[in-house]
């Protein structure tokens, strides 16, 4: 039984540059606002401040739209450059309306356009990209805050993703390093003696998105730390375990 959890914004990172080291700039920004990073942690960080740091930036101008990225763009609201982004991007088109692209990733993500962003990015036109492999940035950002003070906290890469059925975005972890993304009830019997079967609770996605509460959208507050859950640690976990499997995708 957990009694209590606490949600710590991690404020003063600052712009987040191509190359850069976030592990060293969130630890600063931990160190100046008089805290620390704890045994047992759950550090939150949005997925543009890692892609930012690991490059995925493109100019869509210097990319030479294909004859379906013009048709989408001539019905859509954002140009063929940035349509042919999002299809690069993609393996798939799930659904295509009034110029929306919902696609799934090269990942195995369904998501708005590929992921690709135009927010909350500095220079332009540059649009930002997901990060090639959120688990290894995940575990990359683990192992070096590991290295640098002793705690091996677990980490969420997080993105804010919309929902079928259900107005609204909320964060979402597309990277998991250190902790089970999923907790499985099945087997266990509830207080009235019912034992369940098909309760599989996705606290990666929950966690992060309790750190949004934090960090909003506008705030410049990238990353946050969760306090106080008690995760399954796991060296071996992923982000990809909560994708559902197609044999039992009832909507593909």
């Amino acid at each position: 039984m957990i009694d209590e959890i606490r949600i710590i914004p991690i404020r003063g990172i600052g712009e987040v540059r191509p190359g850069d080291d976030l592990a060293g700039m969130i630890l600063a920004a931990v160190s100046a606002d008089g805290k620390k990073i704890e045994s047992g942690d759950v550090l939150v960080v949005t997925q543009k401040v890692v892609s930012k740091a690991e490059g995925r930036l493109v100019d869509p101008a210097t990319v030479e739209p294909s004859a379906f990225a013009h048709q989408i763009a001539a019905t859509a609201r954002k140009d063929a450059h940035f349509q042919e982004v999002v299809l690069r991007e993609s393996r798939r088109i799930v659904k295509m309306t009034n110029g929306v692209l919902i696609t799934e990733t090269h990942h195995g993500m369904i998501c708005a356009n590929s992921g690709v962003d135009e927010s909350n990015v500095a220079g332009g036109r540059v649009v930002c990209l997901l990060p090639e492999d959120s688990d290894r940035s995940a575990a990359n950002l683990r192992a070096a805050i590991a290295e640098r003070t002793g705690v091996s906290p677990a980490v969420i890469i997080s993105d804010t993703f919309g929902r079928p059925w259900r107005d609204g975005q909320v964060n979402v972890a597309i990277g998991v390093a250190g902790m089970l993304p999923l907790s499985d009830y099945a087997g266990v019997d509830d207080p009235y003696g019912y034992t369940m079967h098909a309760t599989l609770i996705a606290v990666a996605d929950e966690i992060a998105g309790a750190a949004e509460l934090v960090m909003g959208k506008i705030d410049a507050v990238p990353a946050a730390i969760v306090r106080g859950y008690a995760y399954r640690p796991s060296d071996t976990a992923s982000a990809r375990q909560l994708l559902r499997d197609p044999r039992f995708d009832l909507f593909r």
